[in-house]
């Protein structure tokens, strides 16, 4: 399929395929907006089944970037990588060498940074040839993962639905059913639990599973079934697409306030969930924890204490979003991609 016709072209400015022959890299750099600033956004190492699914994820994301830049008040721009391979190949290192050096070649105009299949040890990589790189192990304590940035604005996000939905201050004995058990969803559960919330939790990986069980006295349930348990908030902190025709029907939770990307499957979802009276935090807002933290090596000196009181203020943020689309009887999600549109337009 032609680029300019694939339907989730959004006037991308820039869409550059990436190929090494030495390695075999396949990747894909999009850039979809730079008019705040130079396009930011991780690479996402992944084995799509088609390149086709590639493009339709690598042009998703730069958008969500655009406006998760854009609502967190960033100088920055919105683009994305993606790398067609599994992310436990041996031979990842060199792929990382291959596509950083395309990142390079756009001159400061896309910078890249970990995502789905790369890790901050694999930004250090990127790095070896590449000026344009930020979330590096190297650039933290040891210890520290810039994955917890994003948790915390995850931890927000669910805040803000507690009081929104509930009229509450607190999260004790809020149930809550986190989908996806990584380095985000890790730390949301251990943010979660240590305010009081009883998590409901699933993942494809069993070990992760039972060591937040054993942590937190978390109930394990299928990964199939944990968008429909009998929750007050369902988290998605996996890959996207998970609010679709199957799952919103079956969702019994008032809220839904997750970090995965692109988790509607399509934007007539959002919709969908306000009329079944369920409260959508759009994704890229929610989620925008992780940039704000960790993006800062881009366009200023990295502060960490100023970091954390801008992503906690994303709070305020949402519940703007939430009060907007009340007042105006629209989802949340068509709100929200308004405003950063605004934003945008008006750089």
């Amino acid at each position: 399929m032609a680029v300019f016709d694939h339907p989730e072209f959004d006037h991308h400015e820039q869409v550059v395929f990436c190929h090494d022959d030495t390695t075999g890299l396949h990747g894909i750099i999009a850039i979809h907006s730079t008019a705040l600033g130079p396009a930011a956004g991780g690479c996402r190492v992944y084995p799509y089944p088609t390149f086709d699914d590639a493009l339709t994820d690598v042009l998703r994301l730069a958008r969500g970037m655009s406006y998760k830049n854009a609502l967190a008040g960033l100088p920055l721009g919105g683009g994305k990588g993606v790398i067609v391979a599994d992310a436990s190949d041996p031979a990842k290192p060199e792929l990382l060498r291959a596509f950083s050096r395309h990142v390079q070649s756009l001159g400061g105009r896309y910078w890249t940074a970990i995502d789905v299949g790369i890790g901050p040890a694999d930004a250090d990589i990127l790095a070896e040839e590449c000026d344009y790189v930020f979330t590096r192990a190297s650039q933290y304590p040891d210890g520290f993962n810039p994955a917890h940035f994003t948790a915390l604005g995850g931890f927000a996000g669910i805040r803000a639905v507690a009081k929104h939905d509930f009229g509450r201050d607190d999260l004790t004995e809020l149930r809550v059913a986190v989908q996806g058990l990584g380095n985000t969803g890790g730390d949301l559960c251990r943010r979660l639990h240590e305010a009081g919330a009883e998590l409901v939790v699933a993942d494809v990986n069993g070990a992760a599973v039972d060591a937040i069980v054993a942590a937190y006295g978390a109930t394990a349930v299928d990964a199939a079934a944990i968008h429909a348990a009998d929750v007050d908030v369902f988290a998605p902190c996996a890959l996207g697409a998970i609010l679709n025709d199957t799952t919103i029907p079956e969702i019994r939770a008032k809220a839904v306030s997750g970090l995965a990307n692109n988790q509607l499957a399509e934007p007539r979802h959002g919709a969908e969930l306000r009329d079944r009276g369920i409260t959508y935090v759009p994704d890229y807002v929610v989620n925008a924890g992780g940039i704000m933290g960790s993006s800062t090596v881009i366009f200023t000196t990295p502060n960490r204490e100023e970091s954390i009181r801008q992503i906690e203020g994303l709070y305020d943020t949402i519940l703007e979003i939430l009060g907007r689309a009340d007042a105006e009887a629209r989802p949340p999600s068509d709100v929200a991609d308004e405003m950063a549109r605004a934003r945008i337009a008006g750089s």
